[in-house]
């Protein structure tokens, strides 16, 4: 700045001005503020003691100053103390005398957690991405955009209610106004069709039911080194503890009576407490790849990428971080969920047309112009930085119309973006996302099953288009893309066990009488009664709890064919094929993902009389025979849900030599992706079915553990074993 010397005040002169004269230069840090003159004074008077006035965040606070959040009501002390600045400070302090606290970040002046041990909602939701703390509009608003999208078990995803079970799980959920940790206090919320929520459930059942369940597994490896950076063991034991507490709280809540009005979340109550018990991986956010994901992997719900790092906001479409640029931090986008809820361009298998958030208010439905803000600024951010972003596809589940498979397709970049008209009328920002080439298959394969399902496109390599000749209710093809061979050895296909002779029960079997079906918790079914007081399945077929014996109803039992209680008996529900692999022969497969749990297909063939075991086994050379002698490990996911460990040996033996069902194909493995579970019927009939240990993609071959021969049995020949397993033990009989 340049000083003429006229005076405190520059103020410009008239007439010629003489340029000769040297000007006396200033850097600009040089100036002093310049304040309003006080009343009374003249504006050009001489320089004065200036009302400068520093206010602590805490107080106390001069007239006309406000407080600010989140010191919205000073205290009586305060409003008292304000007294002092009602004169002026003779000494000219104006205030400095009074003590100051130490500087604080206003980011962390955050309401105190009632219990230390509640995890925030920024864990989980990705409110606080990049430190930026999003408000609960941006958090909800590619999750349910006009209309509250279903998810995964067909439970209603909008943001309403899903506040509310998670802050009655002791989560702290965003507010409207952005404050974060501001905990609800209605017991009762109204959704937007009228209907009320009863939050006031007692918890305290399930809360013991889940201590007592997480007790038997081993959580102490969950340090702070595994929690920041995981492995795929991690990851996928993370999932299956996950999978199993779900299953687990889901059975507890079928056994009690149904609040009229109340939707039942048992994913988000699962996810609640792993969270706050720390098991959880992958904490730290990251651009690229997370450790212990592949592309192709599956999810059924949100909660599970939250657990493995995947994708941080239980809801929200965009996760996103701060990095640090210069002395500047600015948001990226480190992932995306595109499941539908807005006008994304899906259909190109290495394209993305991906909608951005917000233009939503929820409590009157009026649509708005979207924002260059929080997820949709990161999101620009990434496109000029070129940093991949993961991309999560969410399809809908076939087995059940109103959930959602989510599909991690791999490293996209944004080529570009731009502004156009939604349906609404409304600004949408709009974002090009290309697939990082050399990557996995993912979307494209879906996209190759479903028209193959369809009759668009035929499978390549099919020998057969139905290797069961109509036994199954869906057809199982026969391909072969590796060789030449054209088949397996003939064999005669049977969905079912065959008995040498009828079973003679060893006590009187006890039929239920529940011609709707069997129902959770009717204490007078007796089917009920045999496996603990609860039905073993859920409703769309998945096993609830793992036991060393199911009990199913029966002939006897005046149950319909699709009782709850009677999932192994009704055949196949998932499409499967026999396939040539390139090192084991032939193998099993699925064209649909399978979800933890569910029932695949019981083990057909012809059960070997008791009085012929030990000389059938050790003198046929029998590659498809299934022995229950043997000794299984008990899997890792199993001690926490077993009420036998390790599974007890059943006598009973199958071949499937020369007829049987597609369990004949399916190879060994030392670390399997399939379990069999010994089902009992009317207490005599013993059947072998075998369920997902954990969620299964598409094309990935299903597998199960051979077992262990009993010690003094006779001991089959060892056969090596081509699993490729990190856990290989190298042979298996």
């Amino acid at each position: 700045m340049m000083e003429q010397g006229l005076g405190s005040e520059s103020i410009p002169v008239t007439g010629p001005v003489d340029k000769s004269r040297v000007l006396n230069v200033r850097p600009l840090r040089c100036l002093v503020p310049i304040f309003p003159s006080p009343p009374g004074t003249s504006s050009i008077s001489s320089p004065q003691a200036s009302p400068f006035v520093c206010v602590p965040p805490t107080g106390p606070f001069p007239p006309g100053v406000a407080p600010f959040f989140p010191f919205l009501i000073p205290s009586e002390s305060q409003q008292n103390s304000e007294t002092q600045f009602a004169a002026p400070n003779p000494a000219g302090s104006y205030g400095f005398n009074n003590s100051i606290p130490s500087p604080v970040p206003i980011t962390s002046f955050r309401t105190p957690a009632p219990n230390s041990g509640a995890a925030s909602w920024n864990q989980y939701s990705g409110s606080a991405n990049g430190n930026s703390g999003p408000s609960r509009r941006s958090s909800r608003n590619r999750a349910a955009a006009v209309q509250s999208q279903p998810d995964d078990d067909g439970y209603i995803d909008s943001q309403n209610q899903g506040d509310q079970y998670l802050s009655s799980f002791s989560m702290h959920v965003a507010e409207d106004t952005g404050k974060v940790g501001w905990k609800r206090g209605n017991s009762q919320k109204r959704t937007r069709s009228g209907r009320e929520f009863n939050m006031s459930t007692p918890d305290v059942d399930i809360d013991s039911v889940a201590n007592d369940f997480l007790a038997s597994f081993n959580l102490s490896g969950f340090d702070t080194i595994r929690r920041a950076d995981g492995d795929r063991e991690l990851a996928r034991y993370i999932l299956m503890i996950y999978n199993l507490l779900r299953r687990r709280i889901t059975q507890v809540e079928d056994s009690k009576e149904a609040t009229p009005g109340m939707t039942r979340r048992p994913d988000l109550r699962a996810g609640t407490i792993l969270m706050n018990k720390g098991v959880r991986t992958n904490v730290t956010k990251r651009v690229g790849a997370v450790p212990g994901i592949e592309v192709g992997d599956i999810f059924f719900f949100r909660m599970e990428m939250c657990l493995v790092g995947m994708h941080a906001p239980s809801m929200a479409g965009i996760d996103y971080m701060s990095l640090k640029i210069t002395l500047d931090e600015e948001p990226v986008a480190v992932s995306i969920v595109s499941s539908g809820s807005y006008e994304d361009t899906v259909d190109d298998g290495d394209v993305l047309i991906y909608s951005g958030q917000g233009g939503v208010l929820r409590k009157d439905k009026h649509m708005m112009d979207q924002k260059l803000e929080r997820g949709n600024l990161a999101l620009e951010k990434s496109l000029h930085r070129g940093n991949e972003v993961r991309v999560i596809r969410g399809m809908k589940d076939e087995t059940n119309p109103t959930g959602k498979v989510y599909l991690y397709d791999g490293l996209y970049k944004i080529q570009e973006s731009w502004v156009e008209k939604g349906k609404s009328g409304c600004n949408v920002f709009k974002y090009k996302l290309i697939r990082t080439p050399g990557q996995p298959e993912s979307f494209t394969l879906w996209k190759s099953i479903q028209h193959w399902k369809d009759g668009i496109t035929s499978r390549a390599g099919v020998i057969l288009p139905d290797l069961t000749s109509g036994a199954e209710s869906l057809p199982v093809s026969l391909v072969n893309d590796v060789d030449h061979e054209k088949g397996p050895a003939y064999f005669t296909y049977f969905p079912s066990l065959k008995y040498p002779k009828p079973v003679d029960a060893s006590q009187p079997s006890l039929s239920c009488n529940c011609r709707g079906g069997c129902q959770p918790g009717d204490h007078n079914c007796p089917c009920l009664q045999k496996n603990g007081g609860a039905l073993p399945y859920t409703s769309v077929g998945v096993l609830l709890s793992y036991k060393s014996l199911i009990h199913e109803c029966g002939p006897s039992c005046l149950c319909p064919p699709n009782c709850r209680n009677r999932i192994s008996q009704a055949g196949l529900k998932i499409r499967l094929e026999v396939f040539r692999t390139k090192d084991k022969g032939w193998g099993l497969r699925s064209w649909d993902p399978i979800r933890s749990g569910t029932f695949i297909c019981e083990y057909a063939g012809e059960v070997i009389d008791k009085s012929l075991e030990d000389e059938y086994v050790s003198e046929n050379d029998d590659n498809y025979i299934f022995d229950a002698t043997r000794i299984c490990e008990p899997l890792e996911i199993m001690p926490g849900n077993s009420d036998d460990s390790p599974k007890v040996p059943f006598p009973i033996v199958v071949s499937a030599k020369n007829g049987g069902n597609v369990a004949r194909f399916m190879n060994h493995s030392c670390t399997p992706t399939v379990y069999w579970q010994p089902v009992l019927r009317e207490e005599s009939y013993l059947h072998i079915a075998f369920f997902a240990i954990n969620h299964i993609p598409p094309m990935k071959e299903l597998t199960y553990d051979y077992g262990k021969v009993q010690s003094g049995k006779a001991e089959p020949r060892r056969k090596k074993c081509l699993c490729g397993s990190y856990k290989c033990r190298g042979y298996f009989y």
